[in-house]
């Protein structure tokens, strides 16, 4: 099981991280495809939620629920996974639009959760990081030191 790499996407398309974690596991590619990558894979998630199935009359929009608080629609989600025989690339898109992208083992389980986990820490490391400026490159230290701890404990299971 191993995680290959990570990339963020600002909610405009452009990249604002890449990080490589295991040098065996994907091709080596230039900055520039990565930049060519992060703009392809926004625009495909763009159209791929434009495809989602429209929700039907009777759902739940911003109607009470039970227990009489007001309830948030699902918004359509695009791309989630894409898999192929030598990886999978999952993706987790946030509320504010800034997507993440896992590339991992196509037998890497509880990808989800590590997800979860990485997004946290860019939440902890990255957005309350007073020096951060919103869509621009991500440049945190610490950020780097706890995902490559992270990851590398999951890559050593």
């Amino acid at each position: 099981m191993t995680v290959f790499a990570l990339i963020i996407i600002n909610k405009a398309g452009g990249l604002i991280y890449n990080r490589t974690f295991h040098e065996g596991g994907l091709n080596k590619i230039s900055t520039n495809d990565y930049l060519v990558l992060a703009g392809t894979f926004h625009g495909v998630h763009a159209i791929t939620a434009r495809l989602s199935p429209i929700p039907t009359p009777g759902a739940n929009r911003n109607s009470a629920s039970s227990a009489g608080t007001m309830t948030r629609p699902e918004p359509p989600s695009g791309l989630e996974v894409l898999e192929s025989e030598n990886f999978r690339l999952q993706c987790f898109t946030t509320l504010t639009g800034i997507k993440f992208l896992l590339f991992t083992d196509t037998t890497q389980t509880n990808v989800d959760l590590t997800m979860r986990r990485v997004y946290e820490m860019y939440t902890d490391y990255v957005m309350k990081n007073p020096f951060y400026q919103l869509e621009m490159p991500v440049r945190c230290d610490m950020f780097d030191r706890k995902l490559l701890s992270y990851i590398r404990e999951i890559n050593n299971r």
